[in-house]
């Protein structure tokens, strides 16, 4: 029986036997690169927790229920997924208007969105996004995650406020009205032993070492610090007391923003993991329906909404992860960490998880990438400054989409300065009855007033031979153009040949009445008979 399109398009963002029969290729050594995964990923979790504003327990749950779901159903063998700085930048304004049973609540609708982009087979627009883009994108997030940290970094309570320029001002002011020494030494500290220690033994999880240490010295020592407080010992029962659909309406922005993001970075994730393993390619559709099934089940748990986590998907694939089943591990082994180790975990100081996000946002912008791509060209460039920007100033979302329109702009700048009409060798002159006239590049709307008036210019000529065998692409308002000067031409007496069109480009002329319909495909010396009436030669 033959399946219809749609359930032909269902069935393939599911996962496929052979995505499980993988993860008994190399058992041992995904076991061995899930605890590496999981030692890295406990303190991110703690502190990307405590910084949405839903707290510790909310960051442990989502690295938990979402990394399990998004490595069983997604489509990259070696993603590993849970709360990220990104995201959490996204969060903490949604948090500040509509609490934390509005951050589940668009958790979940933002899950649903990600079914439907994932059927939608939306993947693959991530190709689409330009380098620069990407690189404002991460360089204006990790100044974002390093500015959420100075509260807790100062150790005074967060101030009110959706910009994170100004509570960290207001923070800073606070911290001088009354020092607190204290935490301060514990963030410095555990940044400067996370980027001293990533430098010296890039292999070792200093975030761990860096943690336990400023922990140990502040126990030691009894300082006043603020600390994570009390953990659950095993996951809470799923729950939807949160949701309430009346609600709903009003979420929606937020969840189609934070969905977004959640594709954005889960994608871009996945691409990072394709170009450190050669050889190796996500399914985007899979991806994203398996990030979908991760944040519809996290809220549930209280998790905030999840995503693909560069860092972490950076040590599974380093480690020699051979499949899915490394973040699996790690999933299972931050579940065992909250069982047997909550009350431990609950006396880390606060100060110490901000420093390691700061020396995270440090390591996250590829210094040597970003300034060669900032001085390739001055359209480079602004792109990449006005994402970051943006990304600082406004939202992640709203910063990729003015970065897109921007290259946009530039890319069409450029097809326009990349079209020609010239004169064939021997034509040009006033002495000639017959001018030859070849076009090269695309007639899009950008350079369609360029290609008119270059044609209004022709004088003193018989007939005018257009070779259009160089045209790269067209649309409506270049096929209109070509007809307003074709017309101009015949208004004139001059006699017009369209010559060497190309199969693929005929439809949009003949459809504006630029060509005759059913016009047959011409040769390079042969010729099409225009809109204006002249017949071929």
């Amino acid at each position: 029986m033959k399946r219809s399109p749609a359930l032909t398009r269902a069935l393939s963002v599911l996962p496929a036997p052979a995505d499980f029969l993988s993860m008994t290729r190399a058992p041992r050594r995904d076991l061995l690169c899930g605890l590496t995964v999981a030692v890295v990923a406990l303190p991110l979790a703690l502190g990307f927790g405590v910084t949405s504003g839903l707290g510790a327990a909310s960051g442990l749950v989502t690295a938990i229920v979402a990394g399990a779901l998004a490595a069983l159903f997604g489509g990259s063998a070696r993603q590993v997924s849970g709360p990220t700085g990104a995201m959490t930048v996204v969060l903490v304004p949604i948090v500040h208007e509509y609490g934390a049973d509005g951050v589940l609540t668009v958790g979940l609708i933002a899950g649903v969105m990600l079914l439907a982009l994932a059927f939608a087979r939306a993947g693959a627009a991530m190709a689409y996004v330009p380098a620069p883009v990407i690189a404002g994108f991460t360089v204006g997030i990790a100044c974002v995650i390093a500015l959420q940290q100075v509260p807790s970094a100062l150790g005074v309570p967060v101030p009110g406020g959706d910009q994170v320029a100004a509570v960290a001002a207001r923070a800073a002011e606070e911290f001088g009205r009354g020092p607190q020494w204290a935490a301060l030494a514990l963030s410095l500290g555990a940044a400067a032993v996370m980027l001293a220690g990533a430098r010296w033994r890039p292999g070792v999880p200093f975030s761990l070492v860096a943690v336990a240490a400023a922990t140990l010295v502040a126990e030691g020592l009894g300082l006043h610090v603020a600390r994570i407080g009390s953990l659950p010992a095993s996951l809470p029962a799923p729950s939807l007391a949160f949701f309430d659909v009346s609600r709903v309406p009003s979420l929606l922005a937020p969840a189609a923003a934070v969905a977004a993001l959640a594709a954005l970075e889960s994608l871009l994730s996945a691409s990072v993991a394709d170009g450190m393993r050669p050889g190796e390619r996500h399914d985007p559709g899979k991806e994203l329906f398996g990030q979908g099934i991760a944040n519809l089940a996290a809220p549930l748990f209280g998790g905030v909404p999840a995503t693909g986590a560069i860092a972490r998907t950076a040590v599974n694939v380093r480690t020699g992860a051979a499949s899915r089943l490394a973040a699996l591990t790690h999933a299972v082994i931050l579940a065992g960490i909250v069982a047997a180790a909550a009350p431990l975990v609950a006396r880390i100081p606060l100060a110490s998880l901000a420093g390691v996000l700061l020396a995270t946002a440090v390591r996250m912008v590829e210094t040597d990438a970003v300034r060669a791509m900032a001085r390739a060209t001055r359209g480079d460039a602004l792109v990449l400054a006005l994402t970051a920007f943006a990304t600082l100033a406004l939202d992640l979302v709203r910063a990729v989409l003015l970065g897109l329109a921007v290259s946009v702009l530039l890319a069409l700048r450029a097809a326009v300065r990349g079209t020609r009409l010239t004169p064939a060798a021997g034509d040009e002159g006033p002495g000639c009855a017959e001018v030859t006239y070849r076009f090269d590049g695309p007639l899009l709307f950008a350079a369609a007033h360029r290609f008119r008036r270059s044609l209004a210019d022709v004088h003193g000529v018989s007939a005018v031979d257009l070779r259009m065998s160089g045209l790269t692409a067209v649309d409506a308002t270049g096929a209109l153009a070509l007809k307003d000067a074709v017309g101009d031409l015949r208004g004139r007496g001059i006699e017009v040949r369209i010559t060497g069109v190309e199969r693929g480009h005929r439809k949009v002329l003949e459809s504006l009445g630029v060509l005759p319909s059913g016009a047959q495909p011409s040769s390079n010396r042969g010729a099409i008979p225009s809109a204006s009436g002249a017949s071929a030669p």
